[in-house]
């Protein structure tokens, strides 16, 4: 009787410990699956950014064209009557939604690199502010996610401050594309809208100009930290024009996440890209990511690099109604000098060594 117990013991235990075992090895397998979701997640959430930002405003007004062809002419009629009427609202600061700011894809593109924003110092919501953004990159990863988005919570960093990322005004006379922007409080780089939201929309607006460019990002290359900023001054002039304090930011990594062809000055690619620049706005770079499904291929997905945007300490001005070169010259100096002290007390913590130096072009 004892043994036939025993036996019924060990039965038990020996089930319950192949349970247990099979319990676990399905625990690791759904944690695997769930790990290898969450990165296509991510990397999904990145590609449809990327593709936004290169052909949706092409696209959709290619449909618009076709549907004025179509058995749908009238919607295709709506929507531009609607356009006119609707054409000066970027000027004014668009049309923001706190709800597409919070989508949960942006919260998978932020881990995808991952992204980051550190502030060192607080706004007041009495000021208005002109960020400058530094460097450019190829696509300004690190300013769409932390300025038109709340993935790295910049509302609750900056309590108060409403941030509108300045991007080319020819983007906005994209169907649909537009509204995109807009929803994310993107606006147009233009002195019409900066002079609006600096005098006519209150109080605790930061515009975030990528003040570099198009120029800037045609130097983008992996382990280069190099600013175009040194003929720069317009956004020193309207910042004195209004009173704005002018904050320094840098976004260690943005140059890290694209690989470039990059053209010598002189060369016919080089002579190309700065006819883009000068007529049209944007210079067209050769550049590659990585592939879609694998980090190995060449694609359109940027590399899985982190970007850390670092908000400095705001630079106080007087408002004049006609600042002078002497005065733009001095407190663009005085930017100038912040920038490459931010840069400096911060570099060794991203994994730059001490002996590396911002080049300020």
């Amino acid at each position: 009787m004892k043994t036939l117990i025993a036996a019924y013991s060990g039965v038990l235990r020996g089930t319950g410990s192949s349970i247990l075992s099979a319990l676990q090895d399905l625990f690791s397998i759904t944690c695997l699956n769930r790990s290898k979701v969450e990165k296509q997640l991510q990397v999904i959430s990145v590609l449809q950014w990327v593709l936004s930002f290169l052909m949706l405003g092409v696209t959709c007004s290619v449909i618009l064209m076709y549907t004025f062809c179509t058995d749908c002419w009238l919607i295709a009629v709506l929507y531009f009557t609607w356009l006119v009427f609707d054409w000066n609202t970027p000027k004014k600061g668009g049309r923001r939604s706190q709800w597409v700011r919070n989508w949960a894809v942006w919260r998978y593109f932020r881990d995808y690199f991952p992204i980051q924003l550190v502030k060192t110092h607080n706004l007041l919501t009495t000021r208005n502010y002109i960020f400058g953004y530094h460097p450019h990159g190829i696509m300004g990863l690190g300013a769409f996610c932390n300025f038109s988005t709340e993935a790295t919570e910049v509302s609750k960093k900056f309590p108060g401050i409403r941030p509108y990322l300045a991007t080319l005004a020819g983007n906005f006379r994209m169907p649909v594309l537009r509204e995109y922007l807009m929803s994310g409080g993107i606006c147009p780089v233009n002195r019409d809208t900066i002079d609006y939201l600096l005098s006519k929309n209150g109080s605790g607006n930061a515009i975030i100009i990528v003040v570099g460019g198009a120029a800037e990002s045609l130097s983008s290359m992996p382990g280069k930290n190099a600013v175009t900023l040194r003929n720069r001054k317009g956004f020193v002039k309207l910042a004195l024009h209004h009173g704005a304090d002018l904050v320094p930011t840098y976004s260690f990594g943005e140059n890290e996440v694209y690989k470039q062809v990059i053209f010598e000055e002189g060369s016919w690619g080089r002579w190309v890209q700065k006819k883009f620049q000068k007529y049209i706005g944007f210079a067209p770079c050769i550049f590659h990511g990585r592939g879609l499904f694998s980090s190995d291929t060449w694609g359109l997905v940027p590399y899985s690099k982190p970007i850390t945007t670092v908000v400095g300490e705001p630079i106080t001005t007087p408002k004049l109604e006609h600042p002078t070169q002497q005065d733009i010259d001095l407190y663009h100096a005085m930017y100038v000098e912040a920038l490459v002290k931010l840069f400096d007390q911060h570099k060794t913590k991203f994994g730059l060594p001490e002996t590396e130096v911002l080049e300020v072009n």
